[in-house]
């Protein structure tokens, strides 16, 4: 997969100043303001900022840690981890693998049978809501 890279100004002109703050400058949100954590709808997440599909609602649970959780990728070719050492602790950040944004951590205290959770900002996802067949 080929990276997307774009210049700051650039990633300005097409996200809001929250979903840059968040993917490019590796933020965080607030617990229980983003869009996604606590929505029911089935679909795929996508990445705001290249539309790479990241996350599908079957993985999704209530961690009750107020942001959007998931105990696994669509794939783990479309996301990187890495260390992360900053606010004086050691956590695994997770990036798209396609652009390289920020979405959020992951962590080991997840359900089965991954027993990840995948600790993902809203603003770092776009939602495609699965079509209803009657």
């Amino acid at each position: 997969m080929k990276k997307l890279v774009k210049t700051a100004d650039e990633w300005r002109k097409t996200l809001s100043p929250e979903s840059y703050r968040v993917t490019r400058e590796a933020g965080t949100e607030r617990p229980f303001t983003g869009q996604y954590y606590d929505s029911k709808d089935e679909g795929t997440y996508r990445c705001v900022c290249c539309g790479e599909p990241l996350f599908l609602s079957d993985s999704k649970f209530d961690s009750g840690c107020g942001w959007p959780s998931f105990s696994a990728p669509v794939s783990h070719e479309v996301i990187d981890e890495r260390t992360d050492t900053s606010h004086f602790m050691v956590r695994t950040e997770v990036t798209c693998k396609h652009c390289d944004a920020h979405l959020g951590h992951v962590f080991t205290d997840g359900p089965a049978p991954t027993g990840l959770r995948y600790c993902i900002n809203s603003a770092s996802l776009t939602f495609d809501k699965a079509s209803t067949k009657e």
